[in-house]
Order: C-alpha cells, then structure tokens, then sequence
C-alpha cells in the first residue's frame, strides 16, 4: 500500500512538472507570477523591517517554497543533483531565509534565484514560445530586459544588505536602487556614496560592471543582435544584421540595414 501510496504522490507531481499538459502549463506560469511577486516583496518588505506581519508572510512563503523544493526533488531522476546541486543549494539559502530570518535575513536577495532558474527551464521556455508570438519573435529584447531588471535588483539589494544599519545615507531599497542607478549609469552625482573600505570595493564592482555588462544589456535591449525578417523560402524568422543570405535554405533575402556601423 505504501509503494502504491508513493508511485500515486509521484504520478500526481509529475502532472506539474513534467508533463505537457494543461496542469503544467498553468502550474509554469503560477511560479513565474510566484517568483516575480517574490522579487517585488522583497524591495516592499525592506520598508518594514521587523514587521510581526513581514515574518508571517515569510513563513508563509517559506512553506510554500519548501513544498516545491521537495517537490522538484520527488520527481527528478537524479534526486542528490536537484536537493544539492548549484540551483538546489539556492533554494535552500531562500528556504532559509524566508523560515529563519535571524539566521538568514542578509541573503534576502538571492530569492531572485529561484526566477533565474526559473526563467532556464526548458518547460516554461518552450511553453512562453508557443503560446506568446511576441516572446518567439523577440525572445533575446525580452530576456535582455529580464536580465537587466534582475541585474539592477541584484546589485540594489548588495548594496542594501552591505549598508543598511550602517550607512545613514542608506535607509531602504529606494536610496539603494538611487545609489546602483545613478553609479551603473556613471551619472555619479555623489549625494549617495557607500561606506568603509568594503562599500568603496563594492562601488568600484558596480562601475565596473557599469560600463560593461549594464551597457551590454542595455544594447541588446534596444538593439537585438538579430534581425527580424522572414525568409519567404524557408520561414527562418531571426537573421544576422549583416545577412545576405538565409542560413537556413540560401535564399537570397533583402534586410532593411542602417548601414556600417
């Protein structure tokens, strides 16, 4: 009963995580939503530490996110990668968290992990390609501008655990996210600056990463290295600026161009 009991718990995960139906697809999109409204609740949450309601909700979504490590866990064939693997450890740390906030209060940022991992899967990346024509047509603008946004909330949220408490210029995540904008961006008006020998390293890191990734993201978002342009041979949708010719069939195509760059 007991064997019959578990091949029946297995049976009903994998209708969330591994099949192809319905259940899965709507469960795929609940964790996006999930994990997104997780991002959001940790920039509101840094408005009310020490909260009685804050640590309840972090309960709350703590049991939550539990459920789906375990869950992970019960239907993958290789169970000690999933629990201790890069993405698993992750969890782990936002399980931690999320239900110890004394112990585990300072890595509140990295529960944008789960969104990362989530934003690799296979399932949810096939499922957004077949069910959004926008996402299949400008699915490297759109992870651009995903990046960005997680890259910024990252960098905010190190500013702000590295600070809060220490740095009076430092209250909340909107003079954190105030200091990474206007240091990303090399504005630097330096009404904001970091403090101690840690806060000047971790300044540095952000210009660096400033004038390097930041400005990357910031290109392919508003430039895609690829083209759009439909090969009416073939159907072949994405193409290089530079193409003269489908990659796919040959055929000869006709590319708008801005010209040398």
């Amino acid at each position: 009963m007991e064997g019959a009991a578990r091949v029946s718990i297995r049976s009903s995960l994998s209708r969330l995580y591994d099949d192809d139906g319905a259940t899965t697809r709507g469960y795929g999109y609940f964790l996006l939503v999930f994990d997104t409204a997780m991002v959001l609740y940790v920039i509101v949450s840094s408005f009310f530490a020490g909260s009685k309601t804050i640590e309840i909700v972090d309960f709350a979504l703590g049991i939550f996110v539990v459920f789906d490590f375990a869950a992970r866990i019960v239907v993958s064939r290789n169970r000690l990668r999933t629990a201790f693997g890069f993405w698993g450890l992750a969890d782990l740390i936002v399980i931690l968290s999320l239900l110890a906030p004394i112990a585990g209060e300072g890595f509140a940022f990295l529960r944008v992990v789960r969104t990362f991992r989530l934003l690799r899967s296979y399932h949810l990346l096939r499922q957004l390609r077949t069910d959004f024509v926008y996402f299949r047509r400008n699915e490297a603008t759109v992870f651009a501008g995903i990046n960005l946004a997680l890259f910024i909330f990252v960098t905010t949220a190190l500013v702000f655990e590295t600070q809060h408490g220490a740095n009076p210029d430092i209250n909340d995540y909107a003079d954190a996210l105030y200091f990474t904008v206007t240091t990303l961006t090399t504005t630097g008006f330096g009404d904001v600056t970091l403090s101690g020998p840690s806060g000047r390293l971790l300044s540095v890191l952000i210009m660096i990463f400033g004038v390097s990734l930041f400005v990357r993201l910031i290109q392919v978002l508003f430039r895609p290295p690829k083209r759009e342009y439909e090969c009416p041979d073939c159907g072949l949708f994405l193409h290089d600026p530079d193409a003269i010719h489908c990659k796919h069939c040959g055929h000869v195509l006709h590319i708008r161009t801005e010209g040398a760059s």
